[in-house]
């Protein structure tokens, strides 16, 4: 993969081959909790992944065996923002990003790092791997995503129970739950996400994106409104060169070319 550009910082890694982007949090130290540095590489990393045409889908994942185990309280006692304007916490909670997210847990994915996942479109996991949101044992809430992302991806029951107790649960309890979309053996967690990714960028860019959009806008759709709203999205997707170059490749038993329009 391609080094780090040099202005980059050291907390947040970003390589990229093949279409494919991996964003690492690199604070293995303190696993990988959120500080200022790490909010603000992020927010560049998504930013590099949203503009480079060359890229079709994003990992994020966290260095040295852990995920993130959320806010690094020293920095919250420091008063140090974790939070990017428009972006939320950790510069993704709360961003809009139009290319497909895979996030590759190992270890601690706890309170803000839980919510990082849940902000992402795929999750793969190690069995290892460990989820909570311990937040109400701090005194704290879990308002980066925690709380009303929960509610939509697990029973209800079940994220109350998150929530309320902060106790960590396994990634096998939330695979139950059809959170996860893959449980692998400790230490493969990004080869896996990586596999998951190659077969999403093969596929056509413009499909990918508004696919993503359809999924994500159509939870707040109503059932009246909802093919009128798809139809105004998908148009241009079937009116576009690569779904002419999808059914000539598709023809001529090619892999397709594509061009993004």
């Amino acid at each position: 993969m391609s080094e780090s550009p040099p202005e980059r910082s050291s907390d947040v890694l970003f390589d990229a081959q093949d279409g494919i982007a991996v964003i690492t949090i690199n604070r293995p130290d303190a696993r990988n909790s959120v500080n200022r540095a790490v909010a603000e590489g992020i927010a560049k990393a998504l930013d590099e992944l949203e503009a480079r045409a060359d890229l079709k889908v994003g990992i994020l994942t966290g260095a040295g065996g852990n995920f993130c185990a959320g806010m690094d309280l020293k920095a919250f006692l420091r008063k140090e923002n974790v939070r990017i304007e428009g972006r939320g916490f950790a510069g993704l909670a709360e961003a809009r990003i139009g290319k497909p997210l895979i996030a590759a847990v190992e270890g601690y994915a706890l309170a803000g790092g839980f919510e990082l996942a849940l902000a992402c479109d795929l999750i793969v996991a190690s069995r290892e791997a460990r989820f909570g949101l311990p937040e109400v044992k701090r005194g704290l809430v879990a308002n980066a995503g925690g709380l009303v992302r929960l509610p939509r991806q697990l029973p209800y029951r079940i994220a109350m129970q998150l929530a309320l107790t902060g106790d960590t649960v396994s990634a096998g309890s939330l695979a139950t739950y059809g959170l996860l979309n893959d449980i692998v053996e400790p230490g493969a967690a990004l080869e896996a996400a990586l596999v998951l990714a190659r077969t999403i960028a093969a596929n056509g860019p413009m499909a990918l994106s508004v696919s993503k959009q359809v999924i994500q806008q159509s939870q707040d759709w109503t059932s009246g409104e909802m093919f009128e709203r798809q139809g105004a999205l998908t148009a241009p997707v079937f009116a576009s060169a690569d779904a002419r170059e999808g059914a000539t490749a598709f023809a001529e038993k090619r892999k397709p070319v594509w061009r993004g329009v």
